[in-house]
């Protein structure tokens, strides 16, 4: 059985009015952003809960909203350089389908910092972070607001690894999970693909030469092998910004965490849900991140556990950040699909 020991407390500040909707009548309570602060392990995290428009009394749909990889903070962002506001924009995007939804700064990001690993980030794993997005779940679950029966797990990239292993660890059980733009394979298997494509479009550009375009694929896989078995770091033939890149994985603070987020499967993590489960596997014709023949297995995955829902659905046009033509709003084909993801749950 999963083990945590979380202290939760919900500090509800100042309520921010952010709409009304039309017709609304005096018993019905207006839409709400409240500051949350629960504690997990030592670590006190910061969050926001939204709580849409509704009427009083009334128990609503609630979603956990779960980031991508690095310093992603709450709203989807890792400032001041990179702001695609990915969770925010959901979480506005599921306010319009009356569903609650709680995103909160994971471990090195936002106003949570490293908390209790701060002076020893090297100490973080992913499990770390899925207690941390268990403590979340229990904490939504226990809002006067939601419905415990309609809860969702909604995660981008990374966070939809970190969703499958949450849902099979919490109870109840989550009765639907969108993975958007998921990592879908072993992460360093990712990474190796991710590295092929970049090599593959420097030797068609011309920068490499074929034979140096073989080396370093090859220079890529020993290395990916090297690190899962503990083996020094070979940067033979490796471009100086490869062999970089590999030795801040061997050598530096995150390989704690890389190796732990390797070892874990995401299809067969999949295999747990528990049948009935309504599953969103999105991936996007844009995103050279996750390219969506790595969802294949995933998918397959996912049919075999008996999930519901509207399942594999491709997004023409949409980057890793559910965006298509306008980098400030989420993608229609997105938000198309994630409605069909929420209105199967009503």
């Amino acid at each position: 059985m999963f083990q945590r020991r979380t202290a939760l407390t919900l500090a509800l500040t100042t309520a921010l009015l952010v709409t009304t909707p039309a017709g609304a009548t005096p018993a019905s309570i207006p839409a709400t952003d409240h500051e949350v602060v629960f504690t997990v392990e030592g670590t006190k995290t910061y969050g926001t809960l939204h709580v849409p428009a509704h009427r009083r009394g009334q128990r609503l749909p609630a979603a956990l909203l779960l980031p991508g990889s690095g310093p992603t903070d709450r709203d989807g962002d890792q400032p001041p350089a990179i702001t695609p506001h990915t969770l925010s924009h959901l979480a506005a995007a599921l306010d319009g389908q009356g569903v609650a939804t709680l995103r909160f700064d994971k471990y090195g990001s936002g106003r949570t910092g490293l908390g209790a690993y701060e002076g020893h980030p090297e100490d973080v794993d992913h499990p770390a972070f899925v207690r941390q997005a268990a403590a979340a779940y229990d904490l939504l679950r226990a809002h006067p607001a939601t419905d415990p029966r309609a809860l969702l797990v909604v995660g981008h990239s990374e966070g939809a690894l970190t969703g499958l292993l949450l849902a099979d660890k919490v109870h109840p059980r989550p009765a639907g999970l969108a993975l958007l733009q998921p990592q879908a394979i072993r992460l360093l298997d990712l990474i190796a693909l991710q590295l092929h494509a970049q090599l593959a479009a420097a030797a068609q550009a011309g920068r490499l030469t074929p034979e140096q375009q073989r080396a370093n694929d090859q220079a890529v896989d020993r290395a990916v092998g090297a690190l899962r078995a503990n083996q020094p770091l070979d940067p033979t033939d490796l471009l100086p910004t490869l062999a970089q890149f590999f030795q801040s994985l061997f050598d530096g603070p995150s390989r704690r965490f890389v190796l732990s987020n390797d070892r874990v499967d995401p299809p067969t993590a999949a295999s747990h849900l528990r049948p009935g489960t309504r599953v969103l596997l999105t991936c996007g014709t844009n995103d050279p991140q996750v390219p969506c023949a790595t969802t294949d297995a995933l998918a397959g995955a996912l049919r075999r556990a008996r999930t519901t829902g509207p399942g594999r659905t491709v997004l023409p046009g949409v980057d890793h950040n559910l965006r298509g033509t306008d980098p400030d709003t989420l993608a229609p084909a997105a938000l198309t699909a994630l409605r069909a993801f929420t209105d199967g749950l009503r």
